[in-house]
């Protein structure tokens, strides 16, 4: 079983959905790679929100800019795997239905992304390549990466 992706904007997400994407977010993005940072950034009410649900929890999870809204190009942030679920490759998944929002919502192929250096090969696997040198965002090593 694979999760049902939707896309909601801001004023769409429910209460508890909001609620289950910080608290995911969180536990990653704060907990998990000790960092200190302002997640809550001002920036969730223009995205569009792409929930990987799967029996009520968030597998999986991205937001989406719109060209000019983060870079120039259409983006993909805060991409993040539910740790519950992290063995079953969703981030894939999630990478895919991403992509395939930004085509059909902006209809434009281009999209740049702030990658944590990490995953460099994994967003290579979807076609992104880098683009500048390796910068800190948070304390943690980071690369700019487009995909035409």
């Amino acid at each position: 079983m694979k999760p049902e992706f939707k896309i909601k904007r801001f004023n769409e997400l429910s209460l508890s959905e909001l609620y289950k994407v910080l608290q995911v977010r969180s536990e990653v993005f704060v907990v998990e790679q000790n960092c200190v940072y302002q997640d809550i950034d001002g920036k969730d009410e223009k995205a569009l929100h792409v929930l990987g649900l799967l029996e009520g929890e968030i597998a999986a999870y991205s937001r989406i800019f719109s060209p000019g809204d983060y870079f120039d190009n259409a983006s993909i942030g805060r991409v993040v795997v539910n740790p519950k679920f992290r063995d079953r490759k969703w981030g894939h998944d999630l990478m895919i239905a991403s992509i395939a929002v930004i085509q059909e919502h902006y209809n434009t192929p281009a999209i740049t992304i702030s990658a944590q250096l990490y995953l460099k090969k994994f967003y290579e696997g979807h076609g992104f390549v880098q683009d500048g040198e390796q910068y800190l965002e948070d304390d943690i090593p980071h690369i700019r990466m487009h995909r035409l």
